[in-house]
């Protein structure tokens, strides 16, 4: 017998309404609650700010990158990729893959007991040099790192700003590093300045923190202010002019600066204080300096412009010290206030002066001395440690709360002494109990590590300004995009 079509239409229908039912109302509510609260609460960025950043505990991001089992992903990771510059996210993902290779090859290397890089050449030799030795934390993976960040890196320098204040910085006196750094990038960065915003990893900030408190602060005021608001202004310009700092809320720009009111003024917006990398010489992790987004900047003392040339050619390795330590300075702080009253005039092999007599030369007693002492003064960081290095003389790293740059390479313990503030009355005794072997072998560390402190001009492989590049290269490779 037929069966009426309107029956047999009515008999689909109920099948095909009974279907919707289950697969949307008891397979699918999870994911349709998903859609539906990002839909309602989608932000007005592309990129949410709890997703901004991998979750890394420690300072080592180089490790942090390697071993991981990368940056997170999903469903949406292709059509997001697609919109933040589908390219550059794909080469930054290869080169977190290649670095997870080159953690797994060290790792089998140490089981195996096997030198993991070598010296491919002599201290003069930038181009074929290899890191290799105790100094580094992982040597073969730090090659890697290296060797696809001068492949793949690029910086966009935003053009916005007017000088002084913008685009330029001071070349001498302590705060040196900023200014040179950012003479660097406008005028030098070869390889890796880009023009084409679209295909830079991450975008410089190139305002100075020095010249800001030079034009704007009125001495004596205390009245950090003027500094907060011009950094908030910057970023106003640049966020309206271009899309790039709204797109990621600023995690993929850095600022950078050796002032000690650097901090400060980058609370001038919360964005750019909490979520995007800050280079700073103030690397005090009690004043929210945040080792995992943030970059340790060694800082320099270019009393001329130039480093001391009694600093260029230390003695040779044979060449007497006759004293055990040293340390010259004013009394800026409570941990050089501790290590004067104890030490000052108190021991003729632990030289410790407030003021140095004219009669004296300050390098000439660091290349004298077997251990130089590098106290916090005001705020943690200290020329003193680079002026150590260069003169190689064992740094002695007194202080609270600082992180030590370009901590994610290297190993400070095979090249420097650190010692405990309360340990200052008993500082003769730390030293004195040092092996002769010992010593000798941080004496070779800091001569290994000098090329990665030296400010060169024309820039060289593996230098100062390299090495900084390489922190922030770290952190743009740790930061979530999706």
């Amino acid at each position: 017998m037929d069966i009426p079509r309107r029956y047999l239409f009515a008999a689909i229908f109920s099948l095909f309404l009974f279907s919707f039912v289950v697969i949307f109302v008891v397979l699918l509510p999870g994911q349709l609650l998903e859609f539906a609260t990002f839909a309602v609460f989608k932000p007005r960025h592309s990129v949410p700010l709890d997703r901004l950043r991998t979750k890394l505990s420690g300072e080592n991001q180089l490790l942090a990158v390697g071993n991981s089992g990368g940056i997170r992903r999903d469903k949406f990771r292709t059509a997001t990729t697609r919109k933040l510059g589908g390219k550059v996210e794909e080469r930054l993902a290869g080169a977190r893959a290649s670095m997870r290779e080159a953690a797994t090859e060290s790792e089998e290397d140490e089981r195996r007991n096997v030198t993991t890089a070598h010296d491919g050449g002599s201290d003069d030799d930038d181009d074929h040099f290899v890191p290799s030795g105790a100094v580094y934390r992982n040597p073969r993976l730090f090659h890697r790192s290296y060797e696809l960040m001068e492949k793949i890196f690029k910086v966009y320098v935003y053009p916005d700003g007017d000088l002084p204040i913008t685009h330029d910085g001071p070349c001498k006196s302590i705060y040196s590093i900023e200014g040179r750094f950012l003479h660097e990038m406008e005028h030098s960065a070869g390889r890796f300045r880009t023009n084409n915003p679209n295909v830079a990893h991450v975008f410089f900030l190139p305002f100075s923190v020095t010249w800001m408190v030079k034009y704007f602060y009125i001495p004596d005021s205390h009245n950090l202010t003027p500094l907060k608001k011009y950094v908030s202004d910057y970023i106003r310009v640049i966020s309206t002019r271009h899309p790039f700092w709204n797109r990621t809320r600023g995690a993929d720009h850095f600022m950078l600066s050796c002032h000690d009111w650097s901090p400060y003024a980058s609370q001038g917006n919360p964005f750019l204080y909490n979520t995007s990398i800050r280079v700073l010489c103030n690397a005090n992790t009690s004043e929210g300096f945040k080792p995992r987004k943030d970059v340790s900047l060694p800082e320099i003392y270019l009393y001329g412009g130039e480093v001391s040339p009694k600093l260029l050619s230390p003695p040779s390795n044979n060449t007497p010290r006759y004293y055990l330590a040293f340390f010259a300075g004013g009394e800026h702080g409570s941990i050089r206030s501790n290590l004067i009253h104890h030490w000052k005039n108190h021991d003729n092999e632990i030289r410790v002066y407030e003021y140095l007599p004219k009669e004296l030369d300050y390098y000439s007693l660091m290349l004298n001395s077997k251990f130089c002492l590098c106290p916090s003064g005001h705020e943690v960081a200290s020329p003193r440690i680079v002026e150590a290095i260069y003169a190689e003389c064992v740094p002695v790293i007194l202080s609270e709360y600082y992180v030590l740059p370009f901590s994610d390479v290297l190993q400070w313990e095979a090249f420097s002494v650190q010692v405990d503030v309360s340990d200052i009355p008993r500082l003769k005794e730390i030293l004195s109990a040092i092996p002769e072997e010992k010593y000798q072998k941080l004496k070779e560390g800091v001569r290994a590590v000098r090329r990665h402190f030296t400010l060169n001009q024309p820039t060289k492989r593996y230098d100062v300004f390299h090495m900084i590049l390489h922190s922030v290269w770290l952190r743009r490779l740790n930061i979530e995009l999706i």
